[in-house]
């Protein structure tokens, strides 16, 4: 279980600031968004690669120590809150009570 813990979550996007900001303000995000339109970091995740150019739509879950603990790459719009509610239990996440 992991005990010492904070939850953040945030978007990364290969998209520019400007038309992530668009996308924040049409979906009233109430999370960060992160731009890379370089993609340098989207290639160092593996979301982008040479046969991959579009980023792929993954959740990487990251402990407290800054480990990657696991990694969703079958994100689906639709479900991705409950998904993400369910692994992070799944991960032994409390829940706030």
């Amino acid at each position: 279980m992991i005990r010492n813990y904070k939850v953040a979550y945030f978007m990364a996007s290969v998209d520019t600031p400007e038309t992530n900001k668009k996308f924040a303000e049409q979906e009233s995000a109430d999370f960060p968004m992160l731009s890379d339109p370089g993609k340098e970091v989207a290639r160092a995740y593996g979301v982008v690669t040479d046969t991959r150019p579009l980023a792929a739509r993954w959740t990487f879950y990251i402990g407290p120590d800054g480990k990657i603990l696991d990694i969703d790459k079958k994100v689906s719009p639709a479900t991705s809150g409950e998904d993400l509610a369910t692994h992070l239990k799944e991960l032994g996440v409390p829940t706030r009570q």
